[in-house]
Parts: structure tokens; C-alpha cells; sequence
């Protein structure tokens, strides 16, 4: 009975088309927002109930490693990897004509995503996180958000081009709702997913990252995830050695996202099936877990450390070696979740270590050695995801501390730039597809038809007996000669039905001369400084493969031709690049990054 009162429901509001006009997408949103919101709620409270269950505690997850014995730091990774592989692997056998990852199916797909799938990776990811795993909370609370926005479109007609609107809005309040920052969440799904900044799609984004915001405040579930002293603000000199380490910053992260794609690759060579990789990570990782349980879960014990206390620099670069190993043996075996708070993390303490170091070369410097962590973080996250606006606004949203902003400004943008000058990596591969594709169009656009001439190899002169133009027109399977003069000035074309037409009038070909019989009428030549739309739209009139180019002089100079298929060859280019959009995004779906 439900599933035909829904279709009846569904079918009724369809009438209604102004539930999704754009006046209506930002109440949707709203509703989107809170949905969002509530998803994180669960996915925390999902926590906490595992990590009673094996424990008898809940709340930090270093904390609660730190209390089990050696055999359940150990089991405990490995078990809930197991279970995390099984549930992928059951993911995975159940096929769905629907999208089961968000980001595909806002960027390619029509904004449907398949329930099933997407609980059970869900899950997946709630087992990994809960039993340890150096993975990020928000992918599968931004997962959860996205879902709960898809499956609230099912009740009304949705364009294809709303629902994916919709969609991206649930995932801005799942980004807003796991890190407290509304502003951040919408530029995050509007510079990484979208690939727009425009207000038609930012709007309603804002709306729902706010409104997700807005919902844990009055749940009481809302803090300040970093809480901080006033920071004293750095002086102009200060700013020199904050620019430097947005420079390290943008060396270093591409190289950690290396490090995962080789522990993603170590893994794949294993031949392992889902559950017993993830069980291998898991025990991998809990043997690391025997010496160091601070680098269980997503690391915000350690950021919060950083920001409050004074580390060792040895203890900082051993706590930072051990988070990128235990994210490597987390992600590179299959775990799903985000790799966004690992890297806060392991920008932090990169940071940090600079931070000390730069003090020690200059000790009266007048810089914190937080704002060294908290700059570190920003700069990092900049050049991994290849956002630095939203990079900025998510530390400033996190810490809510303004002396942080002008340094962070410049780190991030400085990060971002050296990052994508050294190496074309990232964290989402989507973001290096729509720079390729970028690029491509760029390119493409400056092109002219100078860029594709070929030489003419059908050209007489105006004095060649006509008796041996048409011998060319023998040895070569063309429609028209070109015919120049002495000084190579383009005079017009012989065509060869014209040639045809005397040959059956038995007309005296013997003392006739190309130029007597050339005509411009046939081809309307073209110019180098065309661009290639332009020289398309001379195509269509045309029904030739090839068409003269001239120079644009008063008496022009023939200089070569243009083929069709090399015009339609640096269109496809452009098709090319779509395309690699497209399977970069399938791969995201296939690898769960």
C-alpha cells in the first residue's frame, strides 16, 4: 500500500511545477539543510554506540584506544575493517541504475542517488571511523546529507538540472554540519563539486550550509571546533616566513596525496577481495596503535594539542610521519571516508614543525607558533583540494580568530599556485578533470585557422596548359584546382565539372590556360586570422573537405588550406576533455574518494 499511495502523492505534486522553480529551490534547501544536519546527529550518535559496544566508553577515539588492552587495539581496526569490507563488497553486489556517489551524480549523473549503495557505504565508513581508522568523519556525513536531499526530491518533479542543485545543497549542509562552517560548506560543493561560484547555484547552497548551521545551534550540538586564545596578530615581518610556509606547503601536499596513491596501489597489487584487504589495513594499522593511539581517528586531538601546548620538535615530527602512515594504511586499503581532516591534521603539524624551526633561525620574530599550525593547516588543505578560498574560510569558520585571516590569504593562494605549477594531483580528481577541461577550452578558443593550414598540393599557375590541370585532377581525387600567378596572388579555382562540361563539348582545351577558366565563385577562401567557429560556419555553406586560405592583402597570397577534418579534430578535443570530466568522476565512485 505505501509504495502506491507514494507514486499517487508524487504524481499529484508533479501537477505542481512551481515546487521546483528557482523562488522554491531556496525553501527546499532550508528543509535540505536541517535533513543534513539531523544525518550528522546520527552518524555522531552511530559512533558513540560502537565505540560503547566494544569498549564500554564513547567520545575520543584516541582516548578510547588508550584504554583497551594491547589485543584490542590491535582487534579492534582489524574487526571493524572487516566488517567495513563486507559491507562495501555488499555495496558493490548490488547494482543500482542510480548514481552512489554524490559527487558523480551533481557533476554528470541527474542528481539521483541509489539508497541501498549509499547506506551501505554509509556504514562502511561508520565501522572504519569508529574502530579507529585515520580516515575523516564528513565524507559519509556529506554522503548522508547529499542521500537525504535525493531521496526528499523523489515526493516532486524535479529538471534534472534542480535535482542536482538540490543534491550539492544536502552536501553543503553536511560539510557545514561536520565542521561548523556554514560559509566554507557552500564554497566547498561550489569551487570542488559545481565548478561555479555563480549566485543561481551559490545561493541556495548558502541557504542550506546555513540552515544546517543553524540546526545544531538550536540542538545545542554547536562549538567552536577549535576554540583559541586571542592570537596576537602578525607583524609585517612576520608575514614573510607565514608566505614561505604557504610555499612549503604547496611542495609538500602534493607529495602526501602521492604517498596515499602508492599506499592505494600497494594495496590493489595484494589481489585481495574488500574485506580481507580492509581487515589487513586495520591489523596494520592497530599494530601502530600498540606504540602510538594518536593517530586513531581523524585527528583532532592531536590539532587541538598543537593549538594549546608546546610540542618537542621531535614529537612533532614523529606524531606527523605516524598520521601519514595511518592514513595511508586507511585509505590506501579501501576504507571510505574523507581525506579532508587528515590532512588539516597533517597540515598542522607541518605547520608546527616549520614554525619551530623559523623561530629558532629568528627568535625575536613576533609570530605565534599557532598561527605557524594554524596557516600550516590552510595552506595544506589549499593545495590538496585545490580550493583555497574555501580552504581559508574553513580555518577562520573553525577558530573564529580574524588575526588569522590576512596570513592565511596569502598562504593558501601562494600554496595553491605552487601546487598545481609542480605536480597535477589532488585530492579529488574532479578538480584536475575541470582544469584539464579548462585548459583544453582555453586553448582552443585562441586557436585560429593560421594553426591548422596544410600546404596546397592541387595549385597551378595561371599560364599551366589546361590539358595538364586536368591531369591533376587524375592524380588527385579533388573537386577544385587553386590558381595562382607568378607571385603566388590567389586568383580563384577551376572546377572540375567545369572541365568535364568542355571535355563534352569537345571544346579546344589545347591552347586554353588555367587562368582563362579560373572562377571565385566556387569556394569563398579563408583568412588566418579566423577562429575556428568562424571557420566552421564556412563548412556548413560547404560541402568540400577543403577549403583555400588566403592572406588578408590586397592581392592575396594563397597559403595553404584547411581541412574539415582537422577542424572537427580540435572539436572533438573538447569532447575528449568532458569525457575525461566524466570518467574522473566514475573513478571517484570506484576508488570511494
Amino acid at each position: 500500500m505505501m509504495p502506491r499511495r507514494f507514486s499517487t502523492l508524487r504524481s499529484r505534486l508533479a501537477d505542481y511545477r512551481w515546487l521546483s522553480d528557482r523562488p522554491a529551490m531556496l525553501i527546499w534547501a532550508v528543509v535540505v539543510g536541517i535533513l543534513a544536519a539531523f544525518a550528522t546527529l546520527l552518524f555522531h550518535q552511530g559512533i558513540y554506540l560502537l565505540q560503547s559496544a566494544f569498549s564500554g566508553r564513547s567520545g575520543s577515539i584516541v582516548e578510547t584506544m588508550r584504554s583497551l588492552p594491547w589485543y584490542g587495539r590491535l582487534l579492534v581496526p582489524m574487526v571493524g575493517g572487516l566488517i567495513a569490507g563486507l559491507l562495501l563488497w555488499w555495496a558493490g553486489k548490488s547494482p543500482s541504475g542510480n548514481a552512489s556517489d554524490y559527487m558523480e551524480a551533481v557533476a554528470i549523473g541527474d542528481g539521483r542517488l541509489s539508497v541501498k549503495q549509499g547506506l551501505l557505504r554509509s556504514l562502511s565508513s561508520l565501522f572504519s571511523v569508529a574502530s579507529g581508522g585515520s580516515i575523516g568523519r564528513e565524507g559519509a556525513m556529506v554522503h548522508l546529507g547529499a542521500l537525504s536531499a535525493s531521496v526528499l526530491a523523489s515526493f516532486a518533479f524535479f529538471t534534472p538540472a534542480r535535482l542536482r542543485l538540490l543534491v550539492a545543497c544536502g552536501a553543503a549542509g553536511g560539510v557545514a554540519s561536520a565542521y561548523g562552517a556554514p560559509i566554507a560548506g557552500a564554497l566547498f560543493v561550489a569551487e570542488i563539486v559545481l565548478g561555479t561560484m555563480a549566485i543561481q547555484s551559490v545561493g541556495p547552497l548558502l541557504i542550506a550550509a546555513a540552515s544546517a548551521h543553524l540546526t545544531l545551534r538550536a540542538l545545542g550540538d554547536y562549538h567552536v571546533i577549535y576554540a583559541l586564545p586571542d592570537l596576537p596578530a602578525a607583524s609585517v615581518a612576520g608575514m614573510a616566513p607565514l608566505l614561505l610556509l604557504g610555499v612549503a606547503a604547496g611542495i609538500a601536499a602534493p607529495q602526501f596525496l602521492r604517498v596515499l596513491n602508492i599506499g592505494r596501489a600497494a594495496f590493489a597489487r595484494t589481489g585481495l577481495s574488500l574485506p580481507p584487504r580492509l581487515a589487513l589495513g586495520g591489523l596494520l594499522l592497530g599494530a601502530m596503535l600498540l606504540v602510538s593511539p594518536e593517530v586513531a581517528g581523524n585527528g583532532f586531538s592531536i590539532v587541538s594539542s598543537l593549538l594549546h601546548e608546546n610540542w618537542a620538535w621531535q614529537a612533532v615530527a614523529l606524531i606527523l610521519a605516524g598520521k601519514v602512515m595511518a592514513t595511508t594504511l586507511t585509505v590506501g586499503s579501501g576504507a571510505v571516508g574523507g581525506v579532508f581532516t587528515p590532512t588539516l591534521v597533517v597540515g598542522a603539524a607541518f605547520g608546527s614543525l616549520f614554525g619551530q624551526l623559523t623561530l629558532w633561525l629568528w627568535p625575536g620574530l613576533a609570530v605565534s607558533p599557532y598561527l605557524f599550525t594554524l596557516v600550516g593547516m590552510g595552506a595544506f588543505l589549499s593545495a590538496a583540494t585545490g580550493a583555497p578560498l574555501m580552504a581559508l574560510l574553513m580555518i577562520f569558520e573553525m577558530t573564529h580568530s580574524y588575526q588569522v585571516v590576512a596570513p592565511l590569504m596569502m598562504a593558501c593562494v601562494v600554496a595553491y599556485f605552487v601546487a598545481r605549477a609542480i605536480a597535477e594531483i589532488a585530492m579529488y580528481d574532479v578538480t584536475l578533470a575541470r582544469e584539464r577541461d579548462l585548459a583544453t577550452r582555453q586553448g582552443l578558443r585562441h586557436l585560429r585557422v593560421a594553426d591548422l593550414i596544410r600546404p596546397a598540393e592541387t595549385v597551378v599557375n595561371a599560364h599551366t596548359p589546361v590539358k595538364d590541370a586536368l591531369q591533376l585532377f587524375v592524380e588527385f581525387p579533388v573537386r577544385y584546382l587553386y590558381v595562382v600567378d607568378d607571385d603566388g596572388v590567389y586568383l580563384g579555382q577551376i572546377a572540375q565539372q567545369d572541365l568535364t562540361s568542355m571535355l563534352l563539348a569537345q571544346s579546344e582545351l589545347q591552347e586554353r590556360v588555367a587562368g582563362d577558366i579560373a572562377r571565385r565563385d566556387f569556394v569563398e577562401p579563408l583568412h588566418p586570422d579566423l577562429s575556428l567557429d568562424d571557420a566552421q560556419a564556412y563548412f556548413v555553406q560547404f560541402r568540400g573537405e577543403r577549403i583555400p586560405v588566403v592572406s588578408d592583402e590586397e592581392h592575396p597570397k594563397l597559403l595553404g588550406v584547411v581541412y574539415k577534418s582537422s577542424l572537427l579534430e580540435k572539436y572533438s578535443a573538447i569532447k575528449c576533455s568532458l569525457d575525461a570530466s566524466s570518467e574522473a568522476l566514475i573513478e571517484i565512485r570506484k576508488t570511494g574518494r
